[in-house]
């Protein structure tokens, strides 16, 4: 069951602390889970799971490569390792390490990759990934996820602990709004219809599933029926939904905090081609690297906004119209 709050409200926790108290947590019930750091404990605040179990905590330093390697090892022995650094360094940096130890030979190992795309602000374009997905969504086999918020964030982490497979979760360090009520719960792999509507579908992911929350109220007041999905799993894509949504509200628009090719985007185009063609497009980054700033100047720079994302409504809208006659 997915339940959204009454009211939005402004996040009063880092996901970094959430993720690491649900971590804890499943580690009280299962000494199988480890945890990898790469010299960014704190950084990705994982002290206090440090402290708790100091024998199942592994700092290797500012070496990912070895890192992500020893995460393939330690499941080999029956482990359940989750590997966590910055999202540059858990795809660009590791991808060979991803194919070559973890996922070619069929393990269990868990990738969490903080501070993506805008949110690493001014860590700046070195740090900003734009194109974590792009880079491991190639690798058979491979899962990427992507919570919109604590809640959702606590019940994947909770699913990879107890889920077999390489997976790659992708999340802010730092605090987001928060969406859904403690009571909601969500399935790998399924899609979450949170607002339904009839002229177009936002399929969006992350912290920006709040600001299509935004648009569908914006296009509501000018008298146009939104549909939102919050897409969580970008891979593998809920293809249900999609070609769903696609035939009953004939337009899509997708939102995602990433580059528009090999991610949210590629992934929903890839069914709608397949299943029910209907004009498509694309709220992200295009084709450019990232700057040092904050969020929200960021989210207007690169276009991710609730008004960038009613513009890109208005336009497919047309084409809808235009198509139609």
């Amino acid at each position: 069951m997915v339940k959204l709050l009454d009211q939005f409200l402004p996040g009063t926790r880092e996901m970094r602390s959430v993720y690491c108290e649900e971590l804890m947590r499943l580690a009280e019930e299962n000494r199988d889970i480890v945890a990898i750091n790469c010299d960014l404990t704190s950084s990705m605040g994982m002290k206090p799971f440090a402290q708790r179990f100091p024998e199942r905590a592994f700092n290797v330093g500012i070496a990912e490569a070895n890192g992500c390697s020893m995460a393939g090892g330690m499941s080999v022995g029956g482990l359940i390792p989750f590997f966590h650094t910055f999202a540059v360094f858990a795809s660009r940096r590791v991808c060979d390490q991803v194919f070559m130890s973890c996922a070619y030979p069929g393990l269990n190992v868990k990738i969490i990759g903080g501070d993506v795309g805008i949110s690493a602000t001014y860590n700046g374009g070195t740090h900003m990934s734009f194109e974590d997905m792009a880079v491991l969504s190639a690798i058979p086999g491979l899962c990427i996820l992507e919570p919109s918020d604590p809640v959702m964030l606590r019940c994947l982490v909770r699913q990879m602990a107890g889920s077999y497979g390489v997976q790659y979760l992708r999340m802010p360090r730092k605090q987001v709004v928060s969406l859904y009520d403690e009571s909601s719960s969500f399935e790998i792999g399924k899609a979450a219809l949170i607002r339904e509507g009839s002229d177009l579908t936002i399929i969006a992911a992350g912290f920006l599933v709040y600001q299509a929350l935004l648009a569908a109220e914006q296009l509501e007041e000018k008298g146009t029926s939104a549909r939102v999905v919050d897409m969580f799993t970008i891979k593998p894509v809920d293809a249900q939904c999609i070609a769903e949504s696609a035939r009953k509200t004939g337009a899509i628009v997708t939102v995602e905090n990433h580059q528009i090719r090999g991610g949210l985007g590629s992934a929903v185009s890839d069914i709608v081609v397949q299943n029910c063609p209907v004009p498509m497009e694309f709220v992200g980054v295009h084709d450019e690297f990232g700057e040092v700033g904050q969020q929200d100047y960021l989210m207007r720079r690169f276009g991710m906004d609730a008004d960038s994302i009613v513009k890109a409504c208005e336009k497919v809208l047309r084409r809808k119209k235009e198509e139609e006659n």
